[in-house]
C-alpha cells in the first residue's frame, strides 16, 4: 500500500511539473484569477462522470452515508486553500523569477514537518535528513541569480504556507472520507470563490478562454482533476512530511520537461539538484529496521 501511495504522488508530483507549460501558455489569454477559476470549474465537472462510475460499482457505503458532514467540511477547506495558495502563486510570480518561484513555493518540504511537530506527527532522523537533502536540490535546482527578498517572493512563501496547511488538512480528512468526492468539491469551491474576483479584478472574455482551451483543458482535467485527486487518494495513511518530499519532485519534473520537451538545456548545476532531490524520496522511502 505504501509502495502504491508513492507511486500516485510521485504522478501527482509528474502532471503538476509537465502542468507548468500549460499554466504559462495559459496567462497569454487569461488573468490569473480567471485562469484558475475556470480551470478549478472544469476540473470539478470532470471528476464528476467518475464520480457516477464509482458509485454504480461500488455503492454508497455505509461509512460514506455517514462522512457526509466531514466530506463537505474537506472539501470546502481544501477549496479555499487551494484559491488562496494558487493566487498568491500566481500573483506572486508576476513580480519574481520562474527559478526562484519554484524554489521558493517548495518551502512547503520544510514547513510541513514543522508544522507536524505541533500536531504531533513523528518525524523521524531520515525524514530530517531527506527534507535537508531536497532542500538542498531545490536550491541548486532553481536559483541562479543573486538571491534577493521582494514583493514577488513574500507572496511565493505566503502560498508555501498555505500550500503546507492544504497538505496536513488533506492528511487530516482524507483516511476519513471519499477522496475523489472531496476533489470535487474542492474544485467547485475553488472555482466559486475565484469569480468575483474574475469579474472585479479581471474582464474574463468567451473568446479568449476559447484561444488559451487546450491550456486550460490541460490544467483543468489533468493537473486539477487528475493530479489534484492522485494527492488526495495518495496522500491517505502517508506521513505528510514525506508526502511533501515527494510532491516537491515537481520541481525536478518540470526542469526535466522543459529539457524533453522544449529542448532547454540541463546544466550540471540543475542536474546535481535533481540528483539531491532523487536521494531524498528514495531515502524517505526506505523502510526502517523493525525492533525485535
Amino acid at each position: 500500500m505504501r509502495t502504491k501511495n508513492a507511486f500516485m504522488l510521485i504522478l501527482t508530483a509528474f502532471i503538476w511539473g509537465t502542468a507548468f507549460v500549460a499554466q504559462s501558455v495559459g496567462m497569454d489569454y487569461l488573468g490569473p484569477f480567471t485562469f484558475n477559476g475556470v480551470r478549478s470549474i472544469i476540473g470539478g465537472i470532470a471528476l464528476l462522470p467518475c464520480i457516477a462510475l464509482l458509485n454504480k460499482i461500488n455503492g454508497a457505503s455505509g461509512k460514506e452515508e455517514g462522512n457526509k458532514r466531514e466530506l463537505i467540511a474537506g472539501g470546502i477547506a481544501c477549496g479555499f486553500l487551494l484559491f488562496t495558495a494558487s493566487s498568491l502563486q500566481q500573483v506572486g510570480i508576476q513580480y519574481t523569477t520562474a527559478g526562484k518561484a519554484g524554489f521558493i513555493t517548495a518551502f512547503y518540504i520544510v514547513i510541513v514537518p514543522v508544522l507536524g511537530i505541533f500536531l504531533k506527527k513523528k518525524i523521524g532522523w531520515k525524514v530530517w535528513l531527506a527534507v535537508t537533502l531536497a532542500f538542498a536540490g531545490l536550491y541548486f535546482l532553481c536559483i541562479t541569480e543573486k538571491f534577493s527578498i521582494g514583493k514577488g517572493d513574500i507572496l511565493i512563501f505566503l502560498c508555501a504556507l498555505v500550500f503546507s496547511v492544504h497538505i496536513l488538512v488533506i492528511d487530516y480528512f482524507s483516511p476519513k472520507v471519499n477522496g475523489v468526492r472531496m476533489s470535487c468539491i474542492q474544485f467547485f469551491v475553488c472555482g466559486a470563490v475565484s469569480v468575483p474576483f474574475m469579474f472585479a479584478l479581471e474582464t474574463p472574455r468567451i473568446g479568449a478562454m476559447a484561444a488559451g482551451i487546450v491550456p486550460l483543458l490541460y490544467a483543468g482535467v489533468l493537473s486539477c482533476g487528475v493530479a489534484y485527486t492522485l494527492q488526495i487518494v495518495g496522500q491517505k495513511n502517508v506521513n505528510p512530511a514525506i508526502a511533501s518530499l515527494i510532491l516537491s519532485l515537481e520541481s525536478c519534473f518540470s526542469v526535466l520537461a522543459g529539457w524533453l520537451v522544449l529542448g532547454e538545456r540541463l546544466s550540471i548545476r540543475e542536474s546535481f539538484g535533481c540528483i539531491l532531490m532523487f536521494a531524498a524520496i528514495l531515502l524517505a522511502q526506505l523502510p526502517d529496521k523493525k525492533k525485535e
